[in-house]
């Protein structure tokens, strides 16, 4: 009996089918579409960033390069610069002796 029921719903449930996939295709294709918007955005920003990186770099390396910085030099300037104010930190200068013994 189910199959005398089938036999005259099956061209039905046929276009029933091909419709659903149909739309099913169509919102899959949407998607894909949606996401690939979106990853090449995405690459155009990292992309935009890495240049705006490189740039600078380029920009660093010129100024230690073209001007001739010893860069171990100038650190240990200041640290000696930084160890004597330390060291004189908190002693008044040629201040008179107000201690009366």
């Amino acid at each position: 009996m189910e199959l005398g029921i089938l036999v005259p719903l099956a061209p039905f449930l046929m276009v029933l089918g091909i419709v659903w996939i149909v739309k099913h295709s169509k919102l899959e294709e949407k998607r894909i579409a949606a996401t690939a918007s979106q990853t090449a955005e995405q690459a155009a920003q990292y992309s935009s960033r890495v240049a705006e990186l490189e740039q600078r770099v380029q920009v660093l390396e010129r100024i230690v390069t073209d001007r001739g910085y010893d860069i171990a030099t100038q650190i240990e300037a200041l640290r000696d610069k930084r160890e004597v104010e330390e060291r004189d930190a908190g002693v008044p200068l040629r201040m008179p002796n107000k201690e009366n013994a």
